[in-house]
C-alpha cells in the first residue's frame, strides 16, 4: 500500500495526481474543474457537469452511452458540483476495473479515460448549444435540488448562518447558486458557462487505485494541450480571522424545532500542526458522541435535541448547530459559549482528549476504505495546497497536546448567531 499522491503538471493549468493502493481491483479517474464562485455565473455553471454526464459527440444518446459503460465492465459514472471556500468544483468521475483483471487483457483505464475526456471536452451540441430537452431536464433538476434546501430545516439554518457570515464575500455564494437564476437560466447561458469553464478552470484530475495511469494521462495531456485556455490559478482565499462584533439574526418559519446556529472564526490556520490542531479541538467540542456539547448541552441539560461542532478549514471558521425549543434558545446558546470555555481553559480530562484522537484517528483509517473516499481526501489536500496521506494526518493528531487544542481554541471569537423559529403567534421566546 502506498497512498501517496504523486503530483506532475499536464499543460498549462492542468494537473494529474495519482495515488496507488494495491488493495484495489479498480482504478478511479476524477476530472475536476476549478473556479471562483461569482454570483453572476455560479448557477449556469452548476448545470454543466449534469449535462456533460448524458451524452457527448461519439455517444449522441444517453442509451449508447450506458451500453459504453456496460462495455468498460460495467463502469460507473459520476458528475457533481462540490464548493471548497471561494471556489465552485465541477466533478467527473468514472471507475472500473484495472485491466488486469479483464476477460481478454483489454486497456480498460485507457478508454475510461478516453471516454472521460470526450464526455468532458466533446459535448453534444445541437446548433452550437446544449440539447433544449437535456438543458430542460436537467435545469428543472437544479431548480428542484436549490427548493428541497428549504424543507430540511437543519441544511437552510446552517446556509443562512454561512450567508451572514460571509456577508458580501464569495464564500457565502451557495454552490447550486439560487433559484431565481435556475428558473431564468437559458440553453444558450448554460452553453457559455461550458466554455467559460474550459477556457479559465484550473483542473485537477485524480487517478486512484491500482493500476497504472501512464497512458491515461498521456490522453489528458493530448486532450487539453489542444485547446485554447487561460486558466486561473486556484489559490487559497482568505476571510477574517478574528470576529469584530457579534451579528445576531432571527426568521420566522412554520417549524416545529427552532434551529440554532452560531458561527465563529477560528484564527489564523498557517501550518498544518494548527489545522491539525483545531480539527482536533473542534472534534473534542462539538463533533463526537462523547463531546462536551453531546454530553452536557443535550445530555446533562436537555438544552436541545441535538447540538454538534463542525470545522471548516477552507474559511477558517466553525459552526455549531443545534435544534432546540424556543424558549430554552438563550440558555443554550449561553450553555454553547461556556463549553468553549471549558475547552480553552483545558478543564476537560485526559480520557477525553485520548478518546477524541482515537476517534479521529479511526475515522482517517477508514479514508483508504474506498476509492469514492480517497478522491474527497485528496482533492481537499490539493486545494488546500497539501498532500498528506490520510495516515500521516492520523499520525500528527496522535501527537498533539492538551496545550496546543487550548491555545486553538483560544483563538476562537463568535461571530455571528443565526436563529430559525416559528411564527410570531406561536413563538416563545426567552430573549
Amino acid at each position: 500500500m502506498s497512498n501517496k499522491m504523486v503530483r506532475r503538471q499536464l499543460c498549462d493549468g492542468v494537473y494529474w495526481n495519482a495515488i496507488t493502493d494495491a488493495k484495489f481491483k479498480a482504478n478511479r479517474i476524477s476530472c475536476n474543474l476549478i473556479l471562483p464562485l461569482d454570483a453572476e455565473t455560479v448557477t449556469d455553471t452548476a448545470v454543466v457537469p449534469f449535462l456533460l454526464r448524458r451524452r457527448f459527440r461519439d455517444c449522441p444518446d444517453f442509451t449508447r452511452l450506458n451500453e459504453r459503460l456496460c462495455e468498460l465492465y460495467g463502469a460507473s459514472l459520476d458528475a457533481d458540483v462540490r464548493k471548497h471556500g471561494a471556489y465552485q468544483i465541477l466533478n467527473l468521475s468514472i471507475q472500473t476495473l484495472d485491466d488486469r483483471y479483464t476477460m481478454d487483457g483489454e486497456l480498460l483505464t485507457n478508454r475510461c479515460a478516453e471516454l472521460a475526456a470526450g464526455l468532458l471536452l466533446d459535448p453534444y451540441f445541437v446548433d452550437g448549444v446544449f440539447d433544449e430537452q437535456d438543458f430542460e431536464l436537467e435545469r428543472r433538476s437544479l431548480v428542484d435540488t436549490i427548493e428541497s434546501e428549504i424543507n430540511d430545516k437543519r441544511s437552510y439554518a446552517i446556509s443562512r448562518c454561512q450567508s451572514i457570515l460571509f456577508e458580501g464575500e464569495p464564500f457565502a455564494i451557495k454552490k447550486y447558486g439560487t433559484k431565481e437564476r435556475a428558473e431564468a437560466m437559458t440553453c444558450q447561458s448554460a452553453t457559455e458557462a461550458y466554455h467559460r469553464a474550459v477556457r479559465d478552470a484550473a483542473v485537477e484530475i485524480l487517478f486512484i487505485g491500482c493500476g497504472d495511469g501512464e497512458g491515461a494521462a498521456k490522453i489528458f495531456a493530448d486532450r487539453f494541450s489542444r485547446l485554447k485556455r487561460s486558466p486561473i490559478a486556484h489559490r487559497e482565499a482568505s476571510t477574517k480571522a478574528k470576529a469584530e462584533r457579534v451579528t445576531e439574526k432571527t426568521d420566522r418559519m412554520d417549524v416545529s424545532q427552532s434551529k440554532l446556529v452560531m458561527g465563529f472564526r477560528i484564527g489564523e490556520l498557517e501550518s498544518q500542526e494548527e489545522k491539525n490542531a483545531a480539527k482536533l479541538m473542534v472534534a473534542l467540542y462539538g463533533g463526537t458522541p462523547f463531546s462536551r456539547l453531546f454530553l452536557n448541552v443535550r445530555e446533562k441539560y436537555s438544552l436541545c435535541y441535538y447540538c454538534a461542532a463542525r470545522l471548516d478549514k477552507a474559511t477558517g471558521t466553525m459552526l455549531v448547530d443545534s435544534g432546540v425549543e424556543a424558549a430554552n434558545k438563550q440558555k443554550a446558546q449561553d450553555e454553547i459559549l461556556n463549553q468553549l470555555d471549558v475547552v480553552r481553559n483545558g478543564e476537560f480530562t485526559d480520557e477525553e482528549l485520548d478518546n477524541t484522537i482515537l476517534a479521529l484517528t479511526s475515522a482517517l483509517g477508514s479514508v483508504t476504505d474506498t476509492l469514492g473516499g480517497m478522491e474527497g481526501w485528496y482533492l481537499d489536500q490539493i486545494l488546500s495546497g497539501s498532500s498528506q496521506s490520510p495516515e500521516e494526518n492520523a499520525r500528527q493528531i496522535s501527537s498533539l497536546t492538551r496545550e496546543q487544542v487550548m491555545e486553538a481554541a483560544g483563538k476562537v471569537t463568535l461571530d455571528t448567531v443565526y436563529f430559525l423559529t416559528g411564527r410570531e403567534e406561536n413563538a416563545h421566546e426567552s430573549n
